[in-house]
């Protein structure tokens, strides 16, 4: 992180991958709590040196940076309060005379990643690190089994193997029912790489972006089953139905998964009957 862009940083509304303590002359006990929520996460900046009042930020001084800074390094890389060894990248900087220490937090593989206790297990939800609750916790240790494929990136792909028409109607939406992101106002490679859609070194496509915005095509050369299905039964079971079903979704509907979730919330919406219920 370069220091126009921590600057840049402490000017923006959203930093849900960016943290800042005021860390005067030792390291504040909620940084443990930041640094298991970027663990767990989707990784990100954790500041030392800068003090939030409202909604203005201050440079503080920071009476002790080198001890801070190595203190904090032994203790992510002992294993001892923390369950598994944490590896962040360290930054310093100089602005007016005081010293501000970064530290970049990167998402682990093996999650969960707490300290001390597994009760102190955090994620990352917005601008606040919250504390897991048991099922974001099993979802936690699903990942370090299986794998989070969804955050790997599809060999081979580009901005090309995206559609148009999804990204715009996604932007719009977030335009009109949270307009107050700070997406909205973000140039559209920006937007891609903070949305993780595309890979910010290799413009790649994730798996994840792929499955949201792609290609229909581009998708199935990676999952060639690709396909979600919405059936209508009568009936209350497949059981008691008088038929096996009245209407299914097809295929030609939709290209990704941000398609196909309009296709199904217009027929649930417009076409199935619910009895009026105050």
């Amino acid at each position: 992180m370069t220091q126009q862009e921590l600057i840049h940083k402490l000017s923006d509304l959203e930093w849900e991958d960016f943290e800042v303590k005021e860390a005067k002359g030792e390291i504040p006990k909620s940084a443990w709590e930041t640094v298991s929520a970027f663990s767990n996460s989707a990784g990100g900046w954790l500041v030392f040196g800068v003090k939030q009042v409202a909604q203005n930020f201050e440079v503080v001084a920071i009476s002790n940076p080198e001890k801070i800074e190595q203190d904090f390094l032994a203790t992510l890389r002992s294993a001892q309060k923390f369950n598994v060894v944490i590896n962040p990248t360290c930054v310093k900087h100089n602005i007016d005379g005081k010293v501000v220490l970064a530290f970049y937090i990167p998402i682990s593989k093996n999650k969960p990643v707490y300290f001390n206790s597994q009760a102190n297990t955090y994620i990352r939800r917005g601008t606040a690190d919250q504390k897991a609750s048991k099922e974001e916790i099993d979802s936690l240790y699903r990942d370090q089994t299986f794998g989070t494929k969804t955050s790997e990136i599809a060999a081979g792909t580009s901005l090309s193997d995206l559609r148009d028409k999804s990204i715009r109607e996604y932007r719009d939406y977030m335009s009109r029912f949270n307009s107050s992101v700070s997406y909205n106002r973000m140039e559209l490679d920006d937007f891609l790489v903070k949305m993780r859609i595309l890979d910010k070194e290799t413009k790649q496509c994730t798996f994840s972006g792929l499955l949201f915005f792609g290609n229909r095509n581009s998708i199935e050369s990676f999952f060639p089953d690709f396909r979600v299905d919405l059936f209508e039964i009568p009936g209350t079971s497949n059981q008691d139905s008088t038929s096996r079903y009245t209407f299914r979704l097809s295929e030609d509907d939709y290209e990704n998964l941000w398609e196909v979730y309009f296709e199904c919330f217009k027929r649930l919406r417009k076409e199935v009957d619910v009895d009026f219920k105050l």
